[in-house]
């Protein structure tokens, strides 16, 4: 009976963590369109205001997570981490400007890194006392999604390194950019 007992606590507790494990590690995938986001807009510098009820019914689940509940992708599951093409980083959210990809950087962190943002506007600083840590988290500039934490142990020349969740990162290549530039002027 107590055998019993014990092995029925024990299931218990495994499914409990199981549960809970798979509640908080979103898996990374951006299942949103562009087409659903009518706030989305690349090259647009004016501030949103959207309440979270509304991004709710905009955004993927695993996209709202991260920006609007201040989740964490896992380390090493984002498509950016080993990403080395040549282009711009937008945020997921609302397609502001955030990265250059040559300031992009591995840290070994299991995160995408970068060394500075595309402008001083693109990035809001917040203090974060969560988890027992003293740290900086990095706001979209435009719509106020959380996208990670910057960190003072970055290369030169910033010797910071902003630490971003993949899944609330877009990006552009710099020949389809240049295309859509030429199309748009000729």
């Amino acid at each position: 009976m107590k055998w019993s007992a014990f092995i029925l606590l024990g299931l218990f507790s495994l499914t409990a963590c199981n549960a809970q494990n798979n509640s908080t590690d979103k898996v990374v995938k951006d299942t949103m369109t562009k087409k659903e986001n009518p706030y989305y807009a690349k090259g647009e510098k004016g501030k949103l205001a959207v309440k979270d009820s509304e991004w709710k019914k905009i955004l993927s689940p695993e996209v709202y997570y991260i920006a609007r509940e201040k989740g964490t992708e896992r380390p090493w599951t984002s498509k950016f981490e080993n990403f080395k093409e040549t282009g711009t980083y937008y945020c997921a959210v609302c397609g502001n400007g955030l990265f250059k990809s040559d300031t992009k950087f591995d840290s070994g962190c299991g995160w995408p890194s970068f060394y500075e943002p595309i402008s001083k506007g693109s990035i809001i600083y917040l203090p974060d006392n969560t988890h027992g840590m003293q740290r900086t988290e990095v706001q979209c500039g435009r719509c106020k999604s959380h996208l990670g934490h910057v960190f003072e142990d970055g290369p030169p020349p910033t010797g910071l390194r902003y630490c971003i969740n993949g899944v609330v990162l877009d990006f552009e290549k710099a020949a389809e950019a240049e295309k859509k530039y030429n199309e748009k002027k000729g």
